[in-house]
């Protein structure tokens, strides 16, 4: 029987050879999720033997899974996002540490934190940044809306498992069509690559991860030029909107919000300097 230190070396040899970056550390997060050991505990005891042919059989199932570029957050069926732990299937885009400038943006122009806020996700997916966001405002409340009911039941699992199920309804929608109401804060995180470059793509991505979510027409801005349109229907008079944006495309967005009468506060990079955010408010 292999001990464990064999076993995360043959992982990650096959990892790398199949082209796929970071294979110790993937290795690691494999072994450790069929074994139940701590990455801690591989790493201090690798001569440790694995006795359990199920245990292997298991390690085999998951490497398989990795080396056909399913992404490691549906292997796992999990990815931490604002050091919150977020429940990922098939069904949502992996949340991806990009999208915390959009949380970190929004909650740096929150004054009262304490304050009984409203707030309206469109495209909420897993619901990572309205979670997230619930969670910094503790007296506010929001609305998820997504076109996928399957995103939707992700989207409520993970309130329910973060105890925000109380403050976060999710409910079936196309973006902000039917909604009467006007929110204090809109966020959204669109599907903004062109649908000529979904195939080009890391195939974690393009075979892997819903089109529904990553198709923003022939340049990327559909979606934008929807929001747009809608934005200032839902957006209370001196409220704040922020959109997720791809690279190149702030210019473009920042000009879509600025013509639907909204005031450009700051466009906020990511932390590898590409501008993500676009952070608008009412007048």
């Amino acid at each position: 029987m292999p001990t464990v230190g064999e076993m995360l070396a043959s992982v990650a040899a096959r990892l790398a050879a199949a082209g796929i970056d970071n294979g110790r550390l993937e290795a690691r997060l494999l072994v450790g999720d069929a074994t139940g050991l701590a990455v801690e505990a591989m790493i201090a005891e690798p001569e440790v033997a694995i006795n359990d042919a199920g245990v292997i059989a298991r390690v085999e199932r998951l490497t398989l899974r990795r080396l056909s570029r399913e992404p490691m957050s549906q292997i796992l069926g999990t990815r931490e996002f604002w050091s919150l732990p977020f429940k990922v299937t098939p069904d949502v885009l992996t949340p991806r540490p990009d999208s915390e400038a959009l949380v970190e943006a929004v909650l740096s122009v929150v004054p009262d934190r304490a304050a009984r806020l409203s707030l309206l996700d469109l495209g909420v997916g897993s619901g990572c940044l309205l979670l997230a966001l619930l969670h910094g405002l503790p007296n506010a409340r929001g609305l998820g809306v997504d076109r996928s009911e399957r995103a939707l039941a992700v989207a409520r699992d993970n309130a329910q498992a973060l105890g925000l199920a109380g403050r976060a309804e999710m409910r079936a929608g196309d973006w902000g069509a039917g909604l009467a109401e006007q929110y204090d804060i809109v966020v959204s995180n669109p599907p903004y690559i062109p649908t000529d470059d979904i195939e080009g793509l890391a195939p974690e991505v393009s075979e892997h991860e819903p089109w529904l979510a990553l198709d923003g027409g022939q340049d990327g801005l559909d979606a934008y030029r929807t929001l747009a349109g809608e934005l200032p229907y839902l957006v209370r008079e001196g409220g704040w909107t922020a959109l997720e944006v791809g690279q190149g495309q702030a210019p473009d967005v920042a000009r879509l919000m600025r013509a639907a009468g909204f005031r450009i506060e700051r466009v906020v990079a990511d932390l590898g300097g590409v501008e993500r955010v676009i952070l608008a408010r009412r007048p």
